[in-house]
């Protein structure tokens, strides 16, 4: 007999969707300016916003033009969760974005970021160096709509629809050398545009890093779209990370240069608090965060808290990449 193991991330089949009625009812919900969403549930029922079916009108919201024919992109079924989608209005409007400041409602204040020209730089360790426009990078990808759950540091938690590629496919087109072990990524850097790059505490650009293990695994993922829809610029226009199985910090936002190096990066928290924020940055609810507990999170638009997952949930499949490394602090 074929017994069939369920990834982690999946829900039972006869609580998909099908396709067809995915695809029809988003774009119908679209046109006529209301929330997407595969599924209700008595948590989002709870929500006096989403109660007796009826759904908030959405914010004007802008979102990026870059490459916005090529949106939505299709599905992949192979990544599912085992929670409904967080509110679109939600997902859009609850952001970290430092460089514009460190309140939560920052994403009207990010709409001062200038999205063109938009270049992306790749260098270091690689057969050739270039410098790319944003929009022929993502025209040349290869474009799918993953659903992934992010659970940020701070202890609440979004389950999204990302559009965009695998970082694998960028590490490709680099052709990095034999030397390279880690991919350093760094945000732009404009102080005139975004007020937060004035702060001298910070140890601006904003930059992140990942072994290149890490970089060309499966789950690694550049986010260029939301919702079937471009990033908005607080979400990380045009170009983001998205790690599921780290801290939300680690999704470093619009991206300018993917550096191939040999040397582990300096990323902008673990410069500022090492002991709070380390490069890692694996989700592990047994491990607490110096200042609370990381035993659970608030998901969103939900009533109440749900237990976090190790790995936030991503364990059997990304668990072996740090095999050997007991000696790391992998949890924070």
């Amino acid at each position: 007999m074929l017994l069939r193991v369920r990834r982690g991330w999946e829900i039972p089949e006869s609580r998909v969707t099908p396709e067809p009625l995915y695809w029809n009812r988003r774009r119908l919900l679209g046109a006529m300016g209301t929330v997407p969403a595969l599924a209700a549930s008595p948590a989002l029922a709870a929500s006096p916003a989403l109660a007796m079916g009826v759904r908030r009108v959405q914010p004007a919201v802008p979102e990026s033009d870059i490459a916005a024919d090529r949106y939505p992109a299709a599905r992949n079924p192979r990544y599912r969760l085992d929670r409904p989608l967080t509110d679109r209005e939600l997902a859009t409007t609850y952001n970290n974005f430092y460089e514009f400041g460190s309140y939560k409602q920052i994403w009207k204040a990010a709409q001062e970021l200038k999205l063109r020209p938009w270049t992306v730089t790749i260098d270091g360790l690689v057969e050739r160096e270039r410098v790319l426009d944003a929009e022929d990078l993502i025209r040349r990808m290869p474009l799918e709509e993953r659903v992934y759950r992010l659970r940020c540091v701070e202890a609440w938690s979004i389950a999204v629809p990302w559009t965009g590629f695998p970082l694998r496919a960028l590490v490709e087109l680099a052709r990095p050398l034999s030397g390279a072990k880690y991919l350093r990524m760094e945000t732009f850097l404009d102080p005139d545009m975004a007020p937060g790059q004035r702060a001298s505490w910070y140890p601006w650009p904003y930059v992140e890093g990942l072994t290149l293990a890490e970089a060309t695994h499966e789950l690694a993922f550049i986010a260029t779209g939301i919702y079937g829809r471009p990033l908005p610029r607080q979400n990380g226009a045009p170009l983001r990370l998205a790690v599921p199985w780290k801290y939300g910090f680690k999704s470093i936002k619009s991206i300018v240069r993917f550096t191939f190096t040999a040397d582990r990066p300096d990323t902008f928290w673990s410069t500022i608090a090492p002991q709070e924020y380390g490069f890692w940055a694996n989700v592990n609810p047994e491990v607490p965060h110096p200042r609370w507990s990381q035993r659970d999170e608030r998901p969103l638009g939900r009533s109440g808290r749900v237990p976090t997952l190790l790995f936030n949930g991503y364990g059997e499949f990304v668990a072996g990449l740090y095999e050997g490394l007991a000696d790391e602090p992998l949890f924070m």
